[in-house]
């Protein structure tokens, strides 16, 4: 399993074999043994390999074509529907519609996720992230049926790799890790810390692509802009206030 940690790599090419539904079970089952808050499970996991259903979640996915190809699809929620549920029916009066339990249930979906991901990894099974989830949270839970008290917080995508894709590149471990207290990213230290991103051939490419002169300027104009994050963050807080998180 550590050696999976250090060879993970987003697959976006996927051959059509289906993932055995015992597999499948096995993978779910160690999602179900991660840490979770009070042990409570505050989260859902809704499985879907239905080829009508994947291509509306195609769709709402922003038409990325790895949920086409891909035979299965989780979407990973937020739950406190059922927990509460089970409380109303033992006598129990929950008071967990709120954000502070938010935070906790998207805690708990997505320790999940990362370990259902390890999980399938280990398997010889490919993954990949998808944030888009939260973009579009209202069509998913209008397609998928999700009632109060359930909001989408992480989707993948699984099945048998049709590529072999390089890792991706990642920071050096001082830029994420401060030791004792938080450390200060002064000018010179991000110069450094960022150096070997920047200097990458993809980058030299991404920059040719967009015609921009920094990476930052790629994440800032192009990919994530400032229009489209308070669009999608109103759009998502006023699902959890639909949703009664808040």
């Amino acid at each position: 399993m550590l050696n999976t940690l250090f060879t993970h790599r987003s697959i976006r090419k996927y051959r059509p074999d289906p993932v055995d539904e015992s597999l499948l079970s096995r993978i779910l089952e160690a999602g179900t043994r991660a840490s979770t808050t009070g042990n409570m499970q505050v989260y859902s996991m809704v499985v879907t390999s239905s080829g009508e259903l994947r291509k509306q979640l195609w769709e709402i996915h922003f038409k990325q074509n790895m949920v086409l190809e891909a035979p299965v699809h989780i979407t990973f929620c937020a739950d406190l529907n059922r927990f509460e549920t089970w409380c109303r029916q033992r006598k129990a009066e929950p008071g967990y519609r709120n954000f502070l339990w938010f935070i906790n249930a998207a805690a708990d979906a997505l320790l999940a996720s990362q370990n259902v991901c390890l999980a399938a990894e280990d398997n010889g099974l490919g993954i990949c992230y998808l944030g888009t989830a939260i973009y579009n949270a209202d069509r998913i839970i209008e397609l998928l049926g999700l009632p109060g008290g359930v909001i989408p917080v992480a989707a993948i995508v699984m099945g048998y790799p049709a590529e072999d894709p390089g890792l991706t590149d990642r920071l050096p471990l001082e830029a994420v890790v401060h030791r004792e207290k938080y450390g200060e990213y002064t000018s010179s230290r991000i110069d450094e810390l960022y150096r070997e991103k920047e200097s990458l051939e993809s980058t030299a490419r991404l920059l040719e692509i967009n015609k921009k002169e920094t990476l930052a300027q790629v994440f800032t104009d192009i990919r994530y802009t400032r229009p489209d994050n308070e669009l999608f963050s109103e759009k998502y807080l006023e699902l959890l206030r639909k949703q009664g998180f808040i």
